[in-house]
């Protein structure tokens, strides 16, 4: 992994609080505090199957003023890598290892207006802004999709704090929501951040460009495991170094290839830097492109994948078997 010059220290668990079905509140105490800005994360070193450790990214959900304690929440996914489930086994008073906050997604003060866009979990990216923008007393809209009630976490909290502020898309209830509908109501002056699922994201970001708007005013984090696809077994080979693995539904193509003792290089793991693309050689099946990085014209070839997320999975005939792919790193 690539050196990110990030100071690591001990954190305790103060509390952990289920805040809605599948998603878990954790209070931390860092040893060294530092008061976190809003769109922050930290990483958070976990400990996976056959005691491998990796490292898992969590924005913060909240924090007190002087960074003493931080709140992240962690959603339980069935196709989980084992990083949730380490984390939804932690309780009070167990220690953790965690960088200080960084910032990928910075809230730029001073815009016209705001969109805050949060899908799921990725509440807890954007509420942090949220309460930001409403204390500066800027102009803002937060819209906050999710399938059921049940699983949102915070729902009711920013529905006090947020009232006509606050526009929740709650498909049980309402159906599917229109992203069309949704940005007809952007000004065109306004800056839209948002986190969620990848197919949230890209359908914004698809109509975003159709419609001409300053591309730059678009920011976004991602979880860096959500597809358009579920996530299948695949083959991949690297023909120069004579490796084949095979890369289970649970891990990514990049640790796959890092068991197997290939040096790969990477950075965020979440499918945003493009430092651990690979070149396609040769590809049997699809490719499904979890990433942020790549535009839709450099995903459409399928010359190039983010192997930190982005998957293969079998192509249309269900009879030609799992999904295979020739690749060659750097």
């Amino acid at each position: 992994m690539a050196d990110k010059h990030v100071q690591w220290q001990d954190a305790t668990v103060l509390e952990r609080e289920d805040v809605a079905d599948g998603i878990v509140r954790i209070v931390l105490e860092p040893a060294q505090p530092v008061a976190p800005q809003p769109g922050a994360h930290i990483d958070v070193l976990v400990n996976l199957s056959a005691g491998r450790d990796d490292t898992r990214s969590y924005s913060i959900a909240g924090a007190s003023r002087d960074g003493r304690r931080l709140a992240i929440s962690v959603s339980r996914r069935p196709d989980s890598r084992g990083g949730s489930e380490y984390m939804h086994a932690r309780q009070p008073g167990d220690r953790l290892r965690i960088t200080q906050p960084l910032q990928d997604f910075p809230l730029r003060i001073g815009a016209p207006s705001y969109v805050l866009v949060a899908g799921g979990v990725g509440i807890t990216a954007i509420r942090g802004m949220a309460s930001t923008l409403k204390r500066l007393g800027a102009e803002y809209t937060l819209h906050y999709v999710g399938n059921s009630r049940s699983r949102m976490a915070y729902l009711e909290n920013l529905e006090a704090t947020h009232g006509d502020c606050l526009a929740s898309h709650i498909t049980t209830e309402d159906g599917r929501m229109d992203v069309d509908e949704l940005l007809a109501t952007v000004p065109r002056d306004a800056e839209l951040y948002m986190c969620g699922p990848i197919r949230l994201m890209e359908a914004i970001r698809r109509i975003w460009e159709r419609d001409g708007r300053d591309i730059t005013a678009l920011r976004y984090e991602t979880f860096g495991n959500s597809g358009w696809f579920d996530a299948e077994p695949f083959r991949v080979e690297v023909p120069r170094l004579g490796v084949t693995v095979q890369v289970k539904p649970g891990e990514s193509m990049l640790e796959a290839l890092e068991s197997a003792g290939v040096d790969m290089m990477s950075d965020c793991r979440r499918g945003e830097c493009g430092l651990c693309e690979v070149d396609i050689l040769h590809l049997d099946g699809r490719v499904d492109h979890r990433d942020v990085f790549y535009s839709e014209r450099q995903k459409a070839p399928n010359s190039k994948m983010c192997c930190c997320v982005s998957r293969v999975v079998a192509g249309p005939n269900p009879d030609a078997g799992p999904g295979r792919v020739s690749i060659e790193v750097t």
